[in-house]
């Protein structure tokens, strides 16, 4: 197991879920647990500490341990939860995880946190077939988030695109399945047919 200090953990399930129509946060992948308490429970074994990040009138379907940190609402899109996160703990590094990847393994964490390099900015995720890096599912070095303020505030808000312009570390997936997103429920229903023949 790779327990960092300096990198702390952050479950992105702030957004609107409007294309799935509903709280990707709330569905259930795995039995009885939703998906947003499952990823939390997987990055606390990795991280010294971890959040989730949200709106606030999310607050209220939390558990009274999972910790979490209220979206400022000062950035449109995912970029928006990261910074939010980085403005409370400046000093530390970030390992992201998007609430919608049903995919995802304590191995594909560990191989993360294992291939990190500080010396760049983002150690990132990327498809083989695909090497556009993904940045929900990455470890975000605080000049990382630094940069992407500033990217931010001069009126770009992707950050794919604000990753594939900078020096990053780009790592695989054992398999690109695990970088499946979930962003429709015929995805959902996928996922979980998939699942449950595996």
């Amino acid at each position: 197991m790779i327990l960092k200090d300096d990198i702390y953990g952050l479950i992105l399930a702030g957004g609107k879920s409007s294309r799935m129509q509903t709280d990707k946060g709330e569905l259930k992948y795995h039995d009885a647990i939703n998906q947003r308490a499952y990823l939390y429970k997987m990055l606390s074994k990795f991280c010294s500490k971890t959040f989730i990040s949200c709106r606030n009138e999310q607050v209220a379907n939390l558990k009274d341990e999972e910790e979490y940190i209220v979206d400022e609402g000062k950035y449109g899109g995912p970029l928006n939860g990261i910074l939010s996160a980085h403005h409370h703990f400046p000093d530390k590094a970030w390992m992201v995880l998007a609430v919608d990847l049903p995919h995802i393994t304590d191995k594909t964490i560990e191989l993360l946190m294992s291939r990190r390099d500080p010396v760049k900015i983002a150690t990132v995720y990327a498809l083989k077939d695909s090497p556009m890096p993904e940045p929900l599912i990455a470890i975000w070095e605080p000049a990382a988030l630094e940069e992407a303020e500033k990217y931010i505030q001069a009126g770009s808000n992707c950050p794919r695109k604000f990753l594939s312009s900078r020096d990053i570390k780009i790592i695989f997936p054992e398999n690109d399945i695990e970088l499946f997103n979930a962003n429709f429920y015929t995805d959902y229903l996928e996922a979980k047919k998939r699942m449950a023949e595996s």
